[in-house]
């Protein structure tokens, strides 16, 4: 039998440390990415409105389908009290998803602001927050959470949780198609046992972390309500709650699949080897019943593991948007081929670093494995970017358009050191056939054969002797006829480049594929592009980073018709940015002297996004010169300014200027 040996060396650790850091760091460098998956897309009042009588509710309206709960809501006075009332009222009809909540009646004049949390469809939390007037804007006291919905310390866990959890996934089931579909001895190897296992326990935790995270990650934030009983009898009315409970009754089935698997199986393999070994051909009904408990478990094992990648196809962003019918299918064999390729990748390396006698015929099955996986990968993927980017724009204007290009550069990457492990499993079978010539010529011509046979009769000779003089000497020269073997293999491995030249490249391969991991799983928690580019079509363009603000200035002839209705408007806004400004208005006669008037009104509107009238009235600090200190304009853009001057009780007039704020 041929086998690949094994070793550990500095290059592997030094590699593995550098992989860790990158993975770490871009993790870090993605959390930042992560945005809404659902949109406030309109509200009555709207933001910033100043509104003469106060509305009996507050409505707001979403660009998809979310969860909310009676306290999603919550609408608060100037001094940060609660005015709302009753349960929130879902008015969603057709294609509009539309929430209400009843006020107080009789609300005072002043700001009140909204605060909004929510869950979107594909089990991301999302949060806002904004504000109207009532008679006139004012000072306010209410505050509402800085942090937006599932960030903070909550967040991260929670990303790390996914990221462990897709992890544990891909060893799972890699490692155990790797051993069915590639090398079947592997079920009784300790330390693929220990992979696969491993996997399953990696899965199991960040299933359960993530379960419990599930409450404070979606409402408070705060990492002690994860205990709390209450929100885990909420979160499991939830699709996300129902996905991540049948996570776990799927791998109570891996469970039962993992004891066949390494039990009955790895024993059936293990005893039809050693008849085929004993008679050279083997008992037919042994091979017969290992073949059809291989049949059963590859059956089982499949059935259990689509179930599995069936969760989050169920939970995220498969299960929203577009043609969700195919997509969801489509996503689970997606995941089936991540895992069939980068789990038996990490298989084989772990069996060409640890196990002394991995078979050339097992590295060249699961070279086919990977590229039926790497095909089906490209046709999922292709037809997953298309629904998800939506448009050629999208690939650099949207934040997943760019992760998404990210991953396929280093997919590129990964696919380059498979294409080199590739080359390696093909030397190796050339490098076998040479073997095999040069064995048979050695045995023609006899010198290698004889000094080999010599030496293991030789040894047999002084093996049987130890044994029957003294037990201790027998033991020890079984231990040095292992160190013996041992050397012999390291020898040979060290002379064998191209065993040399598979590790290498099935370790890089490796070692990319963490990043890849890691990209994608922030790609899961970041809006689809598809989905950015319609709220920016709902929302005009995207907002662009703020000019810094410069007072406004402006002056202005008026005639209101009447007696002594000539003279002169000057008008400033300091600083003339979004929030508090302060406003002066001067009213000069036609010698230049201060001039008074019975009424000066201001009234702001943006049309661009259909904000406003916001009226201002300014007070009199003395002859010809009003003034207000709390002037609200809630975002900037070019405002439409109207003033309205009155000099007597029926003559007036109406300036209108166009201001840039911001």
């Amino acid at each position: 039998m041929t086998a690949i040996a094994p070793r550990f060396g500095p290059q592997l650790i030094r590699l593995l440390l550098v992989t860790a850091v990158l993975t770490v760091g871009l993790l870090g460098a993605l959390a930042g990415t992560a945005s809404a998956h659902a949109a406030l897309t309109g509200s009555d009042p709207k933001d910033g409105a100043v509104v003469d009588v106060a509305p009996r509710e507050v409505t707001l309206t979403f660009s998809e389908q979310i969860a909310m709960g009676d306290d999603s809501i919550r609408v608060l006075d100037p001094s940060s009290k609660r005015v709302d009332v009753a349960k929130m009222q879902d008015l969603s009809q057709g294609g509009t998803v539309r929430y209400a909540v009843g006020l107080k009646p009789g609300l005072p004049n002043g700001t009140y602001t909204v605060a909004w949390q929510a869950v979107s469809a594909d089990s991301h939390p999302v949060s806002g927050a904004f504000t109207f007037s009532v008679g006139a804007p004012s000072a306010t006291t209410a505050t509402v959470p800085d942090q937006e919905a599932g960030g903070g310390l909550v967040g991260t866990l929670y990303d790390a949780a996914r990221y462990i959890s897709y992890a544990g996934f891909i060893l799972l089931v890699g490692g155990a198609a790797f051993v069915l579909a590639c090398w079947q001895r592997g079920a009784s190897v300790r330390p693929l046992q220990r992979l696969v296992v491993g996997g399953w326990v990696t899965l199991t935790a960040a299933t359960l972390v993530l379960l419990l995270l599930r409450t404070p990650y979606t409402g408070s934030g705060k990492l002690g309500d994860m205990f709390d009983l209450g929100g885990l009898s909420d979160v499991l009315d939830t699709k996300t709650g129902a996905a991540l409970v049948s996570r776990l009754l799927l791998l109570g089935a891996a469970a039962l699949f993992i004891a066949v698997l390494f039990g009955a199986y790895a024993k059936r393999v293990t005893e039809a080897e050693a008849e085929a070994e004993q008679d050279g051909e083997g008992n037919a009904e042994a091979g017969k019943a290992k073949a059809d408990l291989a049949f059963g478990l590859s059956l089982g094992g499949t059935v259990v593991a689509a179930g599995i990648a069936g969760t989050w196809a169920l939970s995220e962003h498969a299960s929203t948007g577009i043609q969700t019918g195919l997509a969801m299918p489509l996503d689970v064999l997606h995941l089936l081929a991540v895992a069939a390729w980068l789990g038996g990748l990490v298989s084989l390396l772990v069996a060409l670093y640890r196990v002394p006698d991995l078979e050339r015929a097992a590295v060249r099955r699961f070279s086919r494995i990977a590229f039926i996986s790497v095909v089906v990968l490209a046709v999922t993927g292709v037809y997953q970017s298309w629904r998800q980017v939506g448009s050629w724009d999208a690939w650099t204007d949207t934040s997943y358009g760019q992760l998404l290009l990210v991953k396929i550069g280093l997919i590129a990457v990964l696919l380059g050191a498979a294409w080199f492990s590739r080359r390696w499993t093909g030397l190796l079978g050339e490098d076998a056939k040479s073997a095999e010539a040069g064995a048979e010529a050695d045995a023609e011509a006899g010198v290698k054969a004889g000094v080999d046979v010599a030496e293991e009769t030789a040894e047999e000779d002084v093996a049987e002797a130890g044994t029957a003089a003294d037990p201790e000497r027998a033991a020890q020269l079984a231990r040095q006829r292992t160190a013996l073997a041992t050397a012999r293999k390291k020898r040979d491995r060290d002379a064998d480049t191209e065993r040399s030249g598979l590790r290498r490249s099935v370790l890089i391969e490796a070692c990319v594929a963490l990043v890849v991991l890691a990209v994608t799983t922030a790609l899961t928690g970041t809006e689809p592009g598809r989905t950015q580019e319609k709220e920016v079509s709902r929302t005009g363009t995207e907002a662009a980073a703020p000019a810094p603000a410069r007072p406004v200035n402006l002056t202005e002839p008026f005639d209101t018709g009447g007696t002594k209705g000539k003279g002169t408007l000057r008008l400033t806004i300091d600083p003339a940015g979004p929030g508090t400004n302060l406003m002066h208005v001067w009213i000069d006669g036609p010698d230049g002297k201060p001039m008074d008037v019975p009424e000066v009104k201001v009234a702001y509107t943006l049309k661009s996004q259909q904000i406003g009238p916001l009226p201002v009235v300014p007070e009199r600090l003395a002859a010809g010169h009003w003034s207000a200190g709390n002037v609200q304009i809630p975002m900037p853009g070019d405002w439409h300014l109207q003033v309205t001057v009155r000099t007597s009780d029926i003559d007036q007039t109406t300036i209108e200027k166009n201001v840039k704020i911001g």
